[in-house]
């Protein structure tokens, strides 16, 4: 039996040209997987890597995750550094990028700490691509010390300034952090994490390229909330925001 030729490419592409991402489709091409909760669609980093960087360039994602940045990093033609608090995501990662491309990127996986980039040289990084932890609202470890996931909002947004000045420290000069974040609600109304999150990376010395409005499909909890949103009168947060910061 011939072995099915793997697909490294979304079909039909075109890259973004408004502030409204809307991706009714997740994206299955390469090892990509809508399997580890909360990752974010591959369209995304694609998106990112093709508008704000250019072949041979470094992508830094401090946030790894099941490793959909570094998968789109490699499959562009870009080198990338992937960084995670919690070692089962480096590890999912390293899984994802065994697969072969040509003209292929140079990866590096390992694991570390957002807050610091400890090991990453000043001034060395082209675009960093970012998906943080929304707080406490899902949590990806029990108990290692340092996971964002595991902040209250209160506590949480310290910890996000700390990233944000890590970023600033390893970006190169007028060049871009992408950072998706979502709002979250507490005792029926909306609190603005989204902006909040934003503030901190202002604060740390950013400045504001965009923000884009990305609209969420396919949640597994519509359901749930669905039944609750009528019942308590609020609306259900389909969006998320995608902030691109310059340097």
């Amino acid at each position: 039996m011939t072995k099915k030729k793997q697909v490294l490419e979304p079909e039909d592409f075109e890259l973004e040209t408004n502030t409204v991402w809307s991706f009714k489709k997740r994206g299955n091409w390469a090892t990509h997987d809508a399997k580890y909760r909360g990752n974010w669609s591959p369209f995304i980093p694609r998106n990112l890597i093709l508008r704000y960087s250019k072949p041979g360039d470094l992508v830094l994602d401090p946030f790894v995750g099941s490793g959909t940045t570094l998968v789109e990093a490699k499959l562009l033609g870009r080198h990338g550094i992937g960084i995670d608090i919690n070692p089962d995501a480096t590890k999912l990662t390293r899984r994802h990028l065994q697969f072969e491309c040509e003209n292929s990127g140079n990866v590096v996986v390992r694991q570390g700490d957002a807050r610091d980039l400890k090991g990453i040289v000043d001034n060395s990084i082209d675009l960093i691509a970012a998906h943080p932890p929304y707080a406490n609202i899902i949590q990806y470890s029990e108990d290692i010390e340092g996971d964002l996931s595991h902040f209250k909002v209160k506590d949480f947004l310290p910890e996000i300034k700390k990233v944000a000045e890590a970023c600033f420290r390893v970006l190169k000069k007028d060049k871009f952090c992408a950072v998706l974040m979502g709002d979250t609600r507490q005792k029926g109304c909306v609190v603005p994490l989204g902006f909040q999150v934003m503030q901190q990376f202002l604060s740390a010395g950013f400045s504001l390229k965009e923000i884009i409005i990305k609209e969420q499909h396919n949640c597994k909890a519509t359901g749930y909330w669905k039944t609750n949103s009528i019942k308590y009168n609020f609306l259900l947060l389909a969006h998320e925001y995608l902030f691109v910061f310059k340097k």
